[in-house]
């Protein structure tokens, strides 16, 4: 499997009991963590026993830093060093579980720099079953950068996963994904043509949430995908295949931190079909794999005894 990641980041996620504006306070923990969705697709994949290879786009001294701290986690990474400096992104969790996420935007990537990294991307793809490409892009890479690489990633004959947002997910659905793994939030925001908004809440709320997820789901693959999977939080996930649309619900889990659910859940579909399963059996591992993510401390990470109880609870339905 290979799994691309063009704006990665180094995480600093900081714990303190409530977070009071236009003060100075002191966190009583900090970890600092390679980041960006794509390095949280590895650390799930690596629960089911699976280890990608990771194209990053390492731009900098702060790149290098991060592909050392990828090295340290024992990731299969292939560097693109790029110019700039690699983005920073901010964790504040409190003690009642409210989550504040602060994402610099990354470097501007240079026409040659984006030829480099797509270079990579053509030449790791060959001989890979499913190439998962998951995450934002940096300033300059925003305009059909993901529709070239699904189109590379085609041209090698893999299956792509794509989980982005906004322009970068609305420009690759010409190029027919196989799988788009959009939230609620960021799905209704394409197909409105609108985008999503700074700072919104990516949850969910309303009796019709099911019926939206799978009203998205098969917009997006009327727009170009092959098939859908929108996740809506705590509620679950609808999806739209060739077959027609589904929904699966998710289970009830302990939560402690919810940053990086959505990259689990790519995980665990992107293994499902690497291993050869289709797509809704896929997507009840998805599910399982998102609901054991939350419920460690760190993003990325995985409870994976929780992982095996959940996996034969779990079933779709049709809608």
């Amino acid at each position: 499997m290979l799994v691309v990641g063009v704006n990665l980041a180094m995480d600093r996620t900081l714990r303190l009991p409530s977070l009071v504006p236009g003060h100075v306070q002191r966190p009583r923990s900090a970890d600092v963590t390679a980041g960006g969705k794509a390095v949280n697709v590895c650390r799930a994949c690596q629960a089911h026993g699976v280890l990608p290879r990771l194209v990053a786009n390492l731009p900098g001294q702060l790149g290098r830093y991060v592909g050392d701290l990828l090295d340290r986690e024992g990731h299969d990474v292939r560097r693109v060093v790029t110019a700039g400096e690699a983005r920073s992104a901010i964790v504040i969790i409190e003690d009642d579980a409210r989550i504040t996420v602060l994402n610099e935007p990354g470097p501007v990537l240079t026409y040659d720099h984006r030829l480099a990294v797509m270079r990579a991307v053509g030449e790791e793809a060959r001989g890979q079953r499913v190439v998962v490409m998951s995450g934002s892009l940096p300033p300059g890479a925003t305009d059909g950068l993901y529709a070239d690489l699904v189109d590379a990633a085609h041209r090698c004959g893999s299956t792509v996963v794509l989980d982005a947002a906004r322009r970068p997910l609305r420009d690759a659905l010409a190029a027919g994904p196989d799988v788009v793994t959009p939230n609620l939030a960021e799905a209704l925001g394409v197909l409105s043509g609108s985008g999503t908004a700074e700072g919104e809440s990516v949850e969910p709320e309303g009796a019709d949430v099911p019926d939206q997820a799978v009203g998205a789901a098969l917009a997006l693959r009327s727009a170009g995908a092959k098939a859908a999977l929108v996740t809506a939080g705590r509620y679950g996930v609808g999806g739209a295949d060739a077959e027609g649309t589904f929904w699966v619900s998710a289970p009830r889990v302990h939560e402690v931190n919810p940053i990086g659910a959505g990259d689990a859940f790519a995980a665990g579909l992107a293994v499902g079909l690497e291993r050869g399963a289709d797509l809704r059996t896929s997507a009840l591992q998805a599910v399982a794999t998102a609901a054991a993510s939350v419920s460690t401390e760190l993003a990325g990470h995985v409870d994976q005894d929780l992982l095996r109880t959940l996996l034969p609870t779990l079933g779709w339905e049709p809608r």
